[in-house]
């Protein structure tokens, strides 16, 4: 009898517990991360009899976690995995929205001010055309000024952002250690500590939020969590703390993620760091946001300089030479990196100008100088990974796309290592120089006229000056349709051959004025170039600056195709992060659904077996009255 209220007594307590632990599941069914429980049950041992084993009732064994460990893990990568894909496309949207098109955009500004170059072309001595020339001259350096602005708050709030995430991750990683710390005690009791594990499972997935992480169980219970492939984070209760600071060059535009490990900082590789929204911020900063600033600076720096080159060429009203029209920073000094042997070489960079102008040839990017000996080694166009031998001994200034690069005499050590951000100050530095119209050197210091007794069809089909002050007069003598000869060289003949430029002088640089004519001559024919006697009548200069839109200034297109290119390249890269973002959270949210059905709470189901536990609870207590009712009929008996 005793017997078999003992197994009742069990069997209340035991479906009492399970009762307990469904009544968890449905309280926590919204608790983020929380796995559901489920009472593990075991048959008490039987007491052997004459007649054969009778059961003793149940016991419980634990109570146990549904917990999947490889779609944690893989829920936990995937969501990394998705965060970095959309804190990139979200920063690249704000991108976008800087360089807009249309009416209102950099690149018909910059169209406006060329075309403001006509009317001064029709009316050179206008002073109402050169103020709309000088006006949208403003207006295309305050756009230009406005865009790099908005490029460096976006820089700062992607900065702040960095920080304020890997405050989060530190605090993550303390929560971590602590909670392992908690878990490894708890397991000394011989039970699954459910809740602890679920907690730090939830912890591992906020950080992967933040940052992608490895994770590796220790033997006590704990878990290790690693970085960037291998470095740890948390190992056991020790945390190694992150922290945002500049790149080994201390170039203000990029962002450096370090670990402290054993109280020595560690850069950690940002190509290593996987996902998470730190590395997708990283990326953007580091590498979006600075091809658009090259982008950005490169037009700037191009268009500033060419129309300055070519203002210089020309005369204003005063018979003055042209003063540049624009204001624009020197290149920034080159940045050495923090390994390097002091004081190192001395750098500058400047644009090419021999044997011609490199601002053609300019590239949207960064480079990076490496030195193998004293003065030789490699760059590397950091835009596209193109590497490049360099020996200073050999020549100095190097050249590389458009760039003069040049060396002092100080020697460098191997392994020293220079970043070249030649665009940087470009943009936000851009200005018009003077608010006179007067100083618009529109007026070509050259000009030609034909001989009054050609009898021949020859025409001039352009003019250009190539230096300045314009050199003395010179006249050719045409000899028959096909030779000349030149009024400073003497009895020199040259070949003549229509629409073919006759340069001044062929040597490079260019110098003087370059003449273009058209048609057959007779021998007889004159043609002469002298310095323009009429500056305030001319309008050449304006029409060589109205040509300017045409010039294959950008990759090989037109000057007014650069804000295009420039549009075209940040397009790209926000349709395909969308892209990307969409695949990476489809498969993030996939998975999850995948680990809930494995550990999330189903309320259909625990309804179920609330009922099924009610009902053995039910029967166990008729179980004990039976059993009572039993006990007082033998008590009743014996006491007859």
């Amino acid at each position: 009898m005793a017997d078999v209220m003992n197994i009742g007594v069990r069997a209340l307590m035991v479906n009492q517990s399970a009762l307990q632990t469904v009544g968890n599941n449905i309280a926590n069914v919204n608790t983020p991360g929380y796995s559901r429980q489920s009472v593990v049950l075991k048959s008490v041992g039987g007491q052997f009899s004459g007649s054969g084993y009778y059961g003793k009732g149940v016991a419980i064994e634990t109570v146990q976690r549904n917990y999947s460990e490889f779609l944690t893990q893989q829920a936990a990568l995937s969501k990394s995995v998705a965060s970095g894909d959309t804190a990139r496309y979200n920063n690249l949207s704000q991108l976008e929205n800087i360089f807009q098109g249309g009416a209102n955009g950099l690149g018909a500004s910059i169209s406006n001010m060329l075309n403001a170059f006509s009317d001064v072309v029709n009316a050179p001595t206008d002073l109402t055309a050169r103020s709309v020339v000088l006006t949208q001259a403003d207006e295309a350096a305050t756009r230009l000024r406005t865009a790099a602005a908005q490029l460096n708050d976006l820089k700062l709030g992607t900065v702040a952002q960095l920080k304020t995430d890997v405050t989060t991750i530190n605090n993550l990683a303390q929560q971590i250690a602590s909670t392992n710390d908690q878990i490894t005690k708890a397991l000394g009791s011989g039970h699954s500590p459910n809740d602890l594990l679920d907690q730090r499972d939830q912890l591992i997935s906020q950080l992967n939020h933040y940052a992608q992480t490895k994770t590796i169980a220790a033997d006590d219970g704990s878990v290790g969590i690693f970085m960037s492939s291998s470095q740890p984070l948390v190992l056991g209760t020790a945390v190694s703390p992150l922290k945002i600071v500049n790149d080994t060059f201390n170039d203000p535009a990029k962002s450096q993620l370090t670990m402290t490990v054993s109280g020595v900082a560690q850069d950690l590789d940002a190509a290593q760091l996987g996902g998470g929204e730190i590395a997708g911020l990283l990326r953007f900063q580091n590498s979006d946001l600075v091809d658009a600033g090259n982008l950005l600076g490169r037009m700037a720096l191009a268009i500033g300089t060419q129309m300055n080159t070519q203002q210089g060429l020309g005369l204003d009203l005063n018979g003055n030479p042209g003063t540049p029209l624009f204001n624009i920073k020197p290149m920034p000094s080159v940045y050495a990196a923090s390994t390097n042997t002091l004081p190192g070489p001395a750098l500058s960079v400047g644009i090419q100008t021999s044997p011609s102008s490199g601002t053609p040839s300019l590239a949207a990017s960064n480079y990076e100088l490496n030195f193998n000996s004293a003065t030789t080694g490699s760059i590397t166009r950091l835009s596209d990974g193109v590497v490049t031998a360099f020996d200073f001994g050999a020549s100095n200034p190097i050249k590389i796309d458009g760039l003069d690069i040049q060396k002092n005499a100080v020697a460098a050590t191997t392994g020293d290592r220079f970043l070249i951000t030649p665009f940087s100050a470009a943009a936000p530095s851009i200005a018009t120089a003077f608010s006179s119209p007067r100083g618009l050197a529109m007026a070509s210091p050259v000009a030609a006229q034909s001989g009054s007794a050609n009898a021949g069809t020859l025409v001039q089909e352009g003019l250009v000056a190539r230096s300045q002050p314009a050199p003395p007069a010179v006249t050719l003598n045409f000899t028959g349709p096909g030779t000349y000869t030149r009024s400073d060289t003497g009895a020199t003949l040259y070949a003549y051959t229509p629409s073919q430029p006759i340069e001044y002088s062929t040597a490079a640089p260019l110098t003087g004025w370059s003449l273009t004519l058209k048609g057959v001559p007779k021998a007889g024919d004159t043609y002469t170039v002298q310095p323009n006697a009429y500056p305030t009548l001319d309008a050449g200069n304006a029409q060589a600056m109205l040509d300017l839109r045409d010039l294959a200034l950008f990759d090989g297109g037109p000057l007014t195709d650069g804000y295009a290119s420039l549009m075209a390249s940040i397009g790209t890269r926000v349709q395909s992060a969308k892209t990307t973002m969409t695949v990476s959270t489809n498969i993030a949210t996939q998975i999850e659904t995948d680990r809930t059905s494995v550990s999330g709470v189903n309320l259909d189901e625990e309804a179920a077996k609330l009922l099924q536990f009610q009902q053995a609870y039910q029967a166990a207590g008729k179980m004990l009255q039976i059993s009572q009712s039993i006990f007082d009929t033998l008590m009743q008996n014996l006491g007859r």
